[in-house]
């Protein structure tokens, strides 16, 4: 057998044990997709890395490279490739020539096509083990191929090609690991069914970078200085980056399903996210404990809207779609090859410190880094020119893990001087001392203690040796894995409509993909010139705005949704000014839905002049949810709201549809209790303003067509039946609702332009249209219509 000779001259040559009883048992390497792209770029030389590394240390292997090409036509492409691997610099030549022999005496290519394939390799592995009497310690399968190609293939291996029971199997999967949660879902219960989750190592090969891979060994040596730092009272903000000067030119098949949010923040950003924010374990040597803690933290991410994200696609991308996909002279991709992501952790660590992950194509350099930036809390009386870059504590403080590329072009850990002096692993990083014209953001290179790799390593190898010693924690779980998509799938469900920025490319960009954060919300700094091309035989939004200033003979307010919703905002701090002055208490009672949200957003940030301290927060309606739940119209509030102003808790009223661990049971009296609490607080029951929407079928609150309560007469407060999940709900009544002193009317939408047109034509019918029935005895109520639901 080939392997015997092998065996027996590597003994001589001193790089395995001298005795057969030291041998830790025999490993089988199987690399799938071993002649295409990645294979040639990394994994082979990755796992020639691996034989270098692990040769001496008792483990004999044989490597098999598979692909569906016939033999010779496969052995000519595999060993073209294997014949141009290096060894590092600190190897000499003769050794390296010596054991780049072995590997390929070691290597084999197998045509892996049908489950006959896997059986015969299966039997030859069992026979080189029974002739060289090597105890089987475990086999390592490397999917180098597409996902659509995995289910067959766990198929054959899980059928055919397992190792003998007591021996470990390590299945490599390669991202991406499915399009949004329903995809990924469905990729994870189908591989469940063939391979157990310890032995599934789905690789992100950012977390094989060096400075990435050491974020956690750093927090953890570095306890006794970032323990009192690493927190929201000190860190200003953090910013993940990951940019790049290549176009996606002959991957737009690739990148026009996934685009930048799939191909980079869903995975490569988060996981460094993760190795950030995440508490660290007592123990980090755990894969164990710091898994769990990671699915920790993607429990505390805020929801992710379209108001936290800004997109942009590089100009010539819409050109490289059609050529490469035969698409129409009229097509235009809505893909984004720029993203800048905010994000927000609901713990008590990282409460209010924004986390930026940005990400883009054709920017003006390449360069991956995560910086952490901390406050500036002092104040120096003495001149800039005086400040100790060591100890002055005005000067910036950051830890910077510098991925890659850019000015240092290397990976890189610097902490600022006047932090602290960081404990680095001795023989795997040194410092550096002898760049001082480099400047990174802003300092020159001494303003940092900087720290490189010994030696640098490809994140393959890295993370190839990380598989053979069985790491985990390298690696995303079925867990963590679908926790991600859960987060990132309703962002990237809400931008699926929207046109990205445009941007030239390098440096031609200037400022127009920068962006600023201002109460959760990012927008570009640069605004776009907005133009609206319509017939010449159409009137203008503005034309009507001029012809009709009424709807249902009372006050109609009308503009693009922005404009709407600023001039709704202004006005209800207008009323709520002038109810606090006349009673010392403004009572404000908020529909559901998703149109008021922008208004919330709109009210957090810009209204600071707005009295929250004395005004009441009540709900029109409510889903017979618990207040924890996404449907619910009081968690919507306190997200968009509540957690951003000051109102005193006292001050808010929430609809008791949650009483005695039921939801909307008659016999907890709920709506009788929310009644009974507006009597004891509203003077006369009649609220200074109350917010409604109108629904597509005419309903308003959850008053709907042909309800059986609510519409007239009363009680004040009463459940109804919705005709979509969740059914129950909780409403204040009709006649209870035009007890208010003013009411405003919030529709939004070109989907809502049919029932609008309706509206405006009939009467007093609140059986039919529920809305119609709105007419407060007050007199005082105005429609917020914005230009799409009035014209269409």
């Amino acid at each position: 057998m080939f392997l015997t000779a092998t065996l027996g001259t590597l003994f001589l040559l001193g790089v395995l044990p001298s005795a057969a009883s030291e041998r830790q048992g025999h490993i089988s390497v199987v690399l799938l997709g071993a002649t295409g792209d990645l294979a040639k770029k990394y994994l082979w030389q990755g796992f020639f890395q691996l034989y270098l590394d692990e040769v001496s240390n008792g483990h004999t292997f044989t490597f098999y490279g598979g692909a569906q090409a016939e033999l010779e036509q496969g052995q000519k492409l595999m060993f073209d490739r294997l014949k141009r691997l290096t060894c590092p610099s600190d190897v000499s030549p003769d050794r390296c020539a010596m054991l780049k022999d072995q590997f390929l005496r070691l290597t084999q290519y197998r045509q892996l096509k049908t489950a006959e394939g896997y059986a015969t390799l299966n039997k030859e592995i069992a026979t080189l083990l029974s002739q060289e009497d090597l105890e089987e310690a475990g086999r390592i399968f490397y999917f180098s191929v597409p996902p659509f190609a995995y289910a067959e293939i766990a198929r054959h291996i899980n059928s055919s090609c397992r190792p003998r029971p007591g021996a470990w199997l390590r299945v490599v999967l390669e991202k991406p690991f499915g399009h949004n949660l329903k995809s990924a879902q469905a990729l994870a219960d189908e591989l469940k069914t063939f391979f157990w989750e310890e032995e599934m190592y789905r690789v992100d090969h950012y977390l094989g970078k060096q400075a990435v891979a050491h974020i956690l060994p750093f927090r953890d040596q570095n306890r006794r200085y970032l323990d009192p730092i690493w927190n929201r009272h000190h860190v200003e903000r953090v910013e993940i980056v990951l940019k790049e000067t290549v176009d996606v030119k002959n991957r737009t098949s690739f990148y026009e399903e996934y685009g930048v949010i799939r191909d980079v923040h869903q995975n490569h950003l988060t996981e460094a996210l993760m190795f950030l924010t995440m508490e660290l374990p007592a123990n980090v040597s755990s894969s164990k404990d710091i898994l769990q803690s990671k699915l920790r933290t993607f429990q505390s991410l805020r929801d992710l809207e379209k108001s936290r994200a800004v997109i942009g696609q590089y100009e010539g991308y819409n050109n490289h779609v059609k050529e490469e996909l035969q698409k129409g002279p009229d097509y235009f991709s809505r893909t984004p090859t720029f993203a800048g992501v905010l994000i927000n952790l609901d713990s008590l660590r990282w409460e209010g410190v924004p986390f930026i992950l940005t990400s883009g194509k054709v920017l003006d350099e390449r360069v991956g880094y995560a910086r952490v930036l901390f406050k500036n809390q002092a104040f120096c009386t003495q001149n800039e020119t005086a400040w100790d870059r060591e100890s002055s504590q005005c000067k910036r403080k950051q830890i910077i893990f510098y991925i890659g590329h850019g000015e240092l072009n290397s990976p890189a850990v610097l902490v600022s001087r006047n932090l602290f002096k960081p404990i680095m692993p001795e023989g795997s990083w040194k410092e550096v001392v002898d760049r001082p014209w480099l400047h990174l953001f802003g300092q020159p290179l001494s303003d940092y203690y900087t720290y490189v790799p010994v030696k640098e390593r490809d994140p393959y190898a890295v993370l190839i040796s990380r598989i053979y010693h069985g790491k985990k924690d390298s690696f995303i779980t079925t867990e963590n894995l679908l926790a991600s998509w859960e987060f990132w799938s309703p962002l990237l469900d809400s931008l699926s409509g929207e046109a990205p920025r445009l941007y030239p490319g390098g440096p031609q960009n200037k400022h127009l993909l920068d962006f600023e954060m201002a109460g959760g919300e990012v927008s570009f700094v640069v605004k776009e010139a907005l133009e609206v091309m319509q017939a010449k035989d159409q009137q203008t939004p503005d034309q009507y705005k001029t012809l009709q200033s009424r709807f249902r003979q009372n006050q109609l307010v009308t503009a693009w949704p922005e404009e709407l919703i600023s001039r709704l905002a202004s006005d209800m701090e207008a009323a709520a000014a002038s109810a606090v002055e006349r009673s010392g208490q403004f009572h404000l009672a908020l529909s559901g839905g998703s149109s008021p949200l922008a208004l919330f957003r709109q009210l957090a940030v810009h209204h600071y002049g707005f009295p929250w301290k004395h005004t009441h927060l009540w709900l029109v309606d409510e889903r017979c949810v618990p207040l924890t739940d996404p449907e619910s119209n009081f968690r919507n509030l306190h997200d968009h709201l509540i957690h951003q102003v000051r109102v005193p808790y006292y001050n808010i009223h929430p609809m008791p549809v949650h009483l005695n661990r039921r939801l909307c049971v008659e016999d907890d009296k709920g709506p009788e209790l929310y009644a009974n609490e507006i009597a004891a607080l509203v003077t006369n029951g009649s609220f200074d303003l109350v917010l409604l929407g109108v629904g597509m079928d005419g309903h308003t609150a959850s008053l709907f067509p042909h309800s059986l309560v609510g519409l007239e007469g009363s009680p004040d407060v009463v459940f109804t039946e919705s005709p979509a999940k969740p059914h129950q709900r909780m409403t204040l009544s009709l006649p209870f609702i035009n007890k208010a002193k003013r009411v405003s009317v919030l529709v939004m939408g070109r989907s809502k332009h049919d029932i609008v047109t309706l509206v405006s034509r009939v009467g007093h019918e609140p059986k039919k249209w529920p809305i119609s029935g709105v007419n407060p005895s007050s007199g005082h109520i105005a429609w917020y219509v914005d230009y799409e639901a009035l014209f269409g």
